[in-house]
């Protein structure tokens, strides 16, 4: 267990306020023993009543938002529809908040799109949306928070998370191989990847490769690749790194494309997001999808 003094935290936070609205967070990482292929786990404490307007951008997996609070709880604000409690994040979900008042737990679980479409069905109808956990899981959501509010330990929820996650690994994949290896091609290559060559890696031609992709995880190959190689150069930018440096590390063009691609996922500037709060804990809530401080 891990304690730092930031804003709550529930995502990629853009902005949360300023003091005093930021509070003591404990952040809770799972053992190696816990951990599971595809997914990743943190959890997150507020120590004292606060409250908190966070915003969110997009980032390369199905996030579940597991709210463990007390009253009134997490509320889920996207395009005017709000969702109040658990939930579930898709891919690119455009425009999307949370806050939350009092002190209060979360548990984020990030699933890569693969093995969302195993453990939540499928992927695809998920992207772009915020939908309640219940009406993905039914009555085994709310089962599920019981259990994990009644845990003793961040060490015991994380052990019935992946359980229960377990269990539902074990179910017949729903993507193809093919789709299953080109997203890890994407992530393993940090989005440098060339669509036509992957196509000819497993031998579809790039029509094809263009509309299972899609169907069955919900964006596009190439949309997959700006995304994640997005998501990286966001963490090298907040790792302290100049914009010229992660402009050629991350495979843009040049600055000014890294520039236009920050601004179309962020809305930021590079400049400000590499001082924004929202990566400002990862190194910590996730280590092994952080980058190191040197290039």
């Amino acid at each position: 267990m891990f304690r730092f003094v930031v804003s709550i935290y529930t995502g990629h936070v853009l902005s949360a306020g300023t003091p005093p609205d930021w509070a003591s967070v404990d952040i809770a990482v799972p053992r190696p023993s816990r951990r599971l292929p595809g997914i990743n786990m943190a959890g997150f404490c507020a120590r004292a009543p606060a409250s908190a307007d966070i915003a969110m951008v997009a980032h390369p997996s199905v996030t579940l938002l597991v709210d463990l609070s007390e009253g009134e709880g997490l509320l889920v604000d996207t395009h005017g529809q709000r969702v109040r409690g658990s939930v579930v994040v898709g891919l690119l979900p455009g425009d999307l908040r949370a806050s939350g008042r009092g002190g209060g737990e979360c548990l984020q679980i990030r699933l890569e799109p693969v093995t969302a479409a195993v453990v939540l069905g499928s992927s695809a109808e998920l992207s772009g949306t915020v939908v309640s956990l219940e009406d993905v899981w039914g009555r085994d959501a709310g089962r599920a928070e019981d259990r994990l509010r009644a845990a003793a330990s961040w060490d015991d929820r994380f052990a019935i998370v992946a359980e229960f996650l377990g269990r539902r690994l074990g179910a017949r994949p729903s993507v193809d191989p093919e789709v299953a290896y080109i997203w890890r091609q994407t992530l393993t290559s940090r989005g440098r990847v060339r669509v036509d060559g992957l196509a000819d890696e497993v031998g579809w031609s790039r029509k094809r490769l263009w509309s299972r992709f899609r169907s069955q995880l919900g964006i596009t190959p190439k949309r997959a690749a700006r995304l994640v190689r997005f998501d990286h150069a966001a963490r090298l930018l907040a790792a302290g790194h100049p914009p010229a440096c992660v402009a050629t590390e991350s495979g843009y063009v040049d600055q000014s494309h890294l520039h236009r691609e920050v601004k179309a996922f962020a809305g930021l500037t590079p400049t400000a997001v590499a001082v924004a709060p929202w990566l400002a804990i990862d190194h910590v809530a996730w280590p092994a999808l952080s980058p190191t401080r040197a290039l």
